[in-house]
């Protein structure tokens, strides 16, 4: 289970690459580019989207403020 909201990021280039960045994080400024729009946020009460882990989200926000995953089909 999450802990946080996350706001995600879709690539409009590979529409299956997405960012997770928390709501109280400022947006990383590559997410600010075209290639990336504003998908919806993700409250710990949500489904996890296929191919988001909550482990690997906390690891990636702590050494990069950001996790990039693929969606899983």
């Amino acid at each position: 289970m999450r802990d946080r909201v996350y706001n995600l990021f879709r690539n409009s280039q590979r529409p299956g690459l997405l960012c997770a960045v928390p709501e109280e994080r400022p947006v990383p400024e590559f997410l600010v580019e075209e290639k990336w729009e504003f998908e919806r946020c993700l409250r710990p009460s949500d489904p996890s989207p296929p191919g988001f882990h909550a482990r690997a989200a906390a690891a990636g926000v702590r050494f990069n403020g950001f996790y990039l995953f693929y969606l899983l089909a």
